[in-house]
């Protein structure tokens, strides 16, 4: 096809305003009259506005939006004011085969669709509840473990910082000990040719005064004790000195003889004859009544008693 017969070679060549230049009118393009490109022989494509080629769309499209430049025809409705419309009717209203739109219809009155979860909310509430409950019983529990802690003679925290302990045994018996009578030996009775003396230093007793000349069988030092608060064990402390070496007595209570006899042995570990380094102490265990009783420390058959005595005391209980 040749541009100059039958115009331009391809639709979108064509040139509506060819004729206004040079070669446009070269090729023989002349003013538009009545239709088409000012080109020979070109393509009209000039169609009505909501034209298409197949006829039967055209003309609904053409019903429905009307002709360019005209007002589309409003279809007319169906059915008088506040009756309903068969073309607008609800999905509801539908039969079985009716048109579906992929929502569930409403219920309960036209609300939501569903009503709160309560029976999910109760549980939720319930296990709340029980949490609780069970942090108080944990929590109680461990009160009572600490209570029955402290009732079984632990030191409570506070009572240990402030540095005062609770009262034990032993404070009790140091009580006890100070209460019960303790005496001098120069101040016991004495029989069977004991006698005063100070020339040995070291004694405690007040101005450093002993009983000596006690080894020999018949000596003896007699204490008539009072104030025992009540009958039981006591233990009777002795402080003496010997010369080095071991020596013992006889332990008599209100006129009984006790079967061990008191040790007075060289716990110093003094040198033999060297009564200044031989001082020490010892003890025995013995029963009291309640009130008065007397207590006697003599030299018998058998007994080994080269020693001095200072002083005597009393203490609650055995050791």
């Amino acid at each position: 096809m040749t541009p100059g017969n039958n115009g331009a070679s391809t639709p979108e060549d064509d040139d509506p305003f060819g004729y206004l230049y040079a070669d446009g009118q070269a090729n023989g393009a002349q003013p538009p009259s009545g239709g088409g490109y000012g080109y020979p022989n070109s393509v009209s494509r000039v169609r009505a506005v909501g034209e298409r080629r197949n006829g039967q769309q055209s003309q609904q499209q053409t019903a429905q939006y009307g002709q360019y430049g005209q007002p589309p025809t409003v279809p007319q409705q169906q059915g008088a004011y506040g009756r309903p419309n068969a073309h607008y009717a609800a999905p509801e209203n539908f039969g079985g085969g009716g048109p579906s739109t992929g929502r569930q219809p409403v219920q309960n009155g036209g609300g939501r669709g569903r009503g709160p979860n309560t029976k999910g909310l109760l549980i939720g509430a319930v296990a709340v509840v029980a949490a609780v409950v069970i942090g108080i019983v944990v929590a109680m529990a461990g009160g009572d473990d600490q209570k029955d802690d402290k009732a079984g003679g632990q030191p409570s925290s506070s009572a240990a910082a402030s540095g005062n302990p609770s009262p034990s045994a032993s404070a009790s018996g140091d009580e006890s000990k100070a209460d019960l009578p303790a005496i001098d030996a120069k101040a016991l009775s004495l029989e069977g040719g004991t006698a005063l003396a100070s020339d040995v230093k070291g004694a405690k007793a007040a101005g450093g005064t002993y009983v000596g000349n006690f080894n020999h069988v018949g000596a003896a030092v007699t204490w008539n004790v009072s104030g025992i608060p009540e009958g039981g064990k006591y233990t009777l402390n002795v402080t003496y000195g010997v010369p080095g070496k071991d020596g013992n007595a006889t332990l008599t209570i209100n006129g009984t003889p006790q079967s061990r006899p008191l040790n007075m042995k060289n716990f110093a570990h003094a040198p033999e004859g060297d009564y200044e380094k031989g001082w020490t102490n010892t003890w025995g265990n013995i029963t009291l009544n309640k009130g008065t009783n007397i207590i006697k420390i003599s030299c018998e058959q058998g007994n080994t008693c080269d020693a001095n005595l200072d002083q005597l005391s009393l203490q609650a209980g055995w050791k």
